[in-house]
């Protein structure tokens, strides 16, 4: 159970970090889509600290480990935000198709739904 300010909060910040990734997407030259590997690698680090955060916290509650796990997902959920958002934008490396638009849209809204997820365990810990 989280409070309505942590929620609020979180809503603010999610809407904030996914205007800002939109808008540098939009305007950099940096091209995130050729980064495929990068991204494979910051996946698995997930995969592994959330392994390791869910059976160090089965035992005890460690409140830096529960912290360290959402400030990495948010942070790794960004980047995909980033790369997702280049590659519906098109001009880049690794571009959609038109008729993969709908997927695309899936995919940005995903990633912000991790984002979302992953700041509320940051903002609203007890």
């Amino acid at each position: 159970m989280y409070s309505t300010n942590a929620v609020l909060i979180t809503m603010v910040i999610t809407a904030i970090v996914a205007i800002a990734v939109t808008v540098f997407c939009f305007q950099t030259k940096v091209d995130f889509t050729s980064c495929t590997g990068l991204f494979c690698v910051l996946a698995i680090v997930l995969l592994l600290t959330s392994i390791v955060t869910a059976t160090v916290l089965y035992y005890k509650y460690v409140r830096w480990l529960h912290m360290l796990y959402a400030a990495l997902g948010a942070i790794v959920f960004t980047l995909f935000l980033a790369f997702d958002t280049q590659r519906l934008v098109g001009n880049r490396k690794y571009a959609m198709d038109p008729e993969e638009y709908v997927f695309g849209a899936l995919e940005i809204y995903v990633d912000i739904i991790y984002i979302f997820l992953f700041l509320l365990r940051f903002v609203g810990w007890r």
